[in-house]
């Protein structure tokens, strides 16, 4: 198995999430400085893109260009076009708690997550025992069509998070958080999604961020731990990245696509960290690059 540490290449995040390769450039959302940034690939020249007052998560790029986001706090998806901007859907219905993790395909359909239950709260209430003692409540995975409107709801996702679209556009991997695995469904033309199945079951792993590279394997962020892992399908860990920190989100980029980007913090939790900035920005130079959505 290949072993890499990372180097600290940005400090200064409160909570950052959602790293996309865009345009050269790291696009990312940082939750409590509540706007969504970008950097060049070293880390410098960092630029505020966007604020999103309600926490900005996942991102994604409709086929003509417009950024979407997950607006967490209010259940929505924004978009971003030219100098305004909109609701692209609102998805409160269907969320459990705050709007979360999203992909948006080649072709425009988006793939939006949510908590599902009050994670933060039920940690600090409960700890982690009390989290473990019975299964918290499940949520939904939204599929919006290229306008917005909601094509589709899968139910029973145990905290949908970091989601991929494999370069063929024919199958979304997302990560369950609370069931330790990477689920996989088939993507019809439509955009809908079927066949739903265990991808790559993943004990003690808390699977957070997660990107795909080009020998199909998926790069795992552990949320509870300050790795990531690198995984076939059917659950072999092939590689490992150690970071400063917990490592809560990943992406391949640079100009080969094969610098993987980082994302750490020492928490999560809203009680925590939203009022501090000690979360970073690490990379690792890996063997294989980048491949699909996002």
């Amino acid at each position: 198995m290949d072993n890499y540490t990372t180097e600290v290449v940005r400090e200064g995040l409160s909570f950052g999430e959602g790293p996309r390769w865009h345009e050269d450039r790291l696009w990312y959302s940082d939750f409590y400085r509540r706007a969504i940034f970008s950097m060049a690939p070293d880390g410098s020249d960092e630029r505020r893109e966007h604020t999103v007052d309600a926490q900005p998560s996942g991102l994604g790029w409709l086929p003509g260009g417009d950024l979407l986001c997950a607006s967490m706090t209010d259940h929505r998806v924004l978009r971003f076009a030219d100098a305004a901007t909109t609701t692209f859907a609102d998805i409160s219905e269907y969320c459990g708690f705050w709007a979360n993790d999203l992909v948006v395909s080649a072709s425009g359909f988006t793939y939006v997550g949510d908590f599902g239950f009050d994670l933060h709260l039920v940690l600090k209430e409960q700890g982690i025992e009390g989290l473990l003692a019975s299964p918290p409540p499940t949520t939904n995975l939204v599929v919006l069509d290229p306008e917005g409107a909601v094509v589709q709801v899968v139910d029973d996702m145990a905290f949908p998070n970091g989601s991929v679209i494999t370069p063929d556009g024919k199958t979304l991997i997302v990560g369950e958080t609370m069931r330790n695995r990477l689920t996989a469904f088939d993507v019809a033309e439509n955009g809908t999604l079927a066949n739903r199945r265990v991808w790559a079951p993943l004990e003690f792993v808390t699977t957070d961020g997660i990107c795909l590279d080009a020998d199909g394997q998926v790069w795992v962020a552990t949320a509870i731990t300050n790795q990531c892992l690198r995984v076939k399908e059917g659950g072999e860990v092939t590689a490992a990245v150690t970071a400063t920190q917990m490592a809560f989100a990943c992406m391949l980029g640079g100009e080969d696509r094969r610098t993987l980007y980082v994302m750490t913090a020492p928490d999560s939790s809203r009680f925590d960290i939203a009022d501090v900035t000690l979360a970073k920005i690490e990379t690792a130079r890996v063997s294989t690059p980048g491949s699909g959505l996002p």
